[in-house]
């Protein structure tokens, strides 16, 4: 794997770098060797955060820990990664095509699926247009953390989204 470690308001000591390299190296027998590791470390106050992507084609493996400890966070975020790696392991390697960023052991051994994907429920409704503002107020209204519409100014399906801090985010398609 080929890691990519860059550091926001900290600096990558060789430390902390041989400490990511060391517990997402484990990772190692999920990938293959040419497979790239994206790294972010962070400090914001007293938070230590990383944020570790894989992108693998058509999918891409992602998670992010904050801890009062770089080295704490770095722990759960290998984690966390590896369960995902399990839990979705039909869905990342149905494709011939994805089934080459993975090692062949990966790919043919099972794991138990605990917590199979069930859609319980489906909701049918009107989407009418409107502007990204209008959106957000709606999706308020509502209490709910995302919301579907139809973007007035694009003429197309967007969504805006909660974000931490009382903040919203507006996710529009390519293109």
């Amino acid at each position: 794997m080929k890691f990519i470690i860059v550091g926001k308001n900290i600096e990558v000591t060789p430390g902390l770098k041989s400490a990511v390299e060391e517990k997402l190296g484990k990772l190692e027998r999920y990938f293959n060797e040419d497979t790239e590791v994206h790294v972010t470390l962070s400090v914001e106050k007293e938070s230590q955060k990383i944020e570790v992507t894989i992108p693998v084609k058509g999918n891409i493996i992602r998670s992010e820990e904050v801890s009062n400890d770089m080295y704490v966070s770095i722990d759960l975020v290998e984690e966390i990664i590896e369960r995902q790696l399990k839990k979705y392991k039909n869905k990342l390697t149905n494709h011939k095509s994805n089934t080459s960023y993975f090692k062949q052991e990966y790919i043919e051994k099972d794991f138990m699926d605990e917590d199979e994907i069930k859609i319980i429920r489906t909701k049918k409704f009107d989407i009418k247009p409107m502007y990204p503002e209008d959106a957000c107020v709606q999706m308020e209204l509502l209490g709910h953390n995302f919301f579907v519409f139809n973007n007035a100014e694009t003429e197309r399906i967007s969504v805006v989204y909660k974000r931490k801090g009382n903040t919203y985010g507006l996710i529009e398609p390519e293109d």
